[in-house]
């Protein structure tokens, strides 16, 4: 289970999922077989730095044992 705060600081989101869209991080919150729903967890200035902040979730994920996880998306 992971828990995301989110860049705005106004949300905490459990996400099964994140994925990149151009510049933005976003959280998959739920899917059935035709429709999932989403909610941004950030943006940034370039795909490289999206790229790297995923990276740092799936660090923060590989570094935990137990079956929850908490991450805050970090500002720009």
């Amino acid at each position: 289970m992971l828990w995301v705060l989110t860049q705005n600081k106004r949300s905490l989101v459990n996400v099964k999922e994140v994925t990149v869209k151009g510049k933005t991080v976003e959280g998959i919150i739920s899917r059935s077989f035709f429709v999932y729903w989403s909610r941004v967890l950030g943006e940034y200035d370039s795909h490289e730095r999206v790229m790297d902040v995923v990276k740092q979730i799936h660090k923060k994920l590989e570094g935990e044992a137990r079956g929850s996880t908490a991450f805050s998306m970090p500002d720009m």
